[in-house]
């Protein structure tokens, strides 16, 4: 079974809360196993519309994915989220090994 990765890409309104959501999110991520592949950081946008922050969050299989988002632990971060970033969010399967 392949892995699957949630995909954000986010546009930060309130600078000084985005904390609360990272440590919100986290209890989340810890519980299903999230492992973050890409944080923030620099990037480069070579076509398309990009937000100012991306992340991609890795876990064992798309149920596991879909259960963290879904997830009473998430649904706490997420409406902390709501009210200071826009986001996109995508889960996609990755590669069968």
């Amino acid at each position: 079974m392949p892995k699957a990765y949630w995909i954000g890409r986010v546009s930060i309104r309130d600078e000084q809360r985005y904390p609360a959501y990272l440590a919100a999110a986290n209890t989340a991520f810890m519980k299903y196993g999230g492992r973050f592949i890409v944080r923030g950081g620099s990037f480069e946008a070579m076509e398309g519309e990009s937000r100012e922050r991306n992340v991609v969050v890795e876990f064992r299989d798309r149920s596991t994915a879909v259960a963290c988002y879904r997830s009473l632990e998430y649904r706490k971060a997420l409406a902390i989220r709501q009210l200071i970033a826009d986001a996109d969010m995508i889960i996609i399967d990755g590669i069968a090994d």
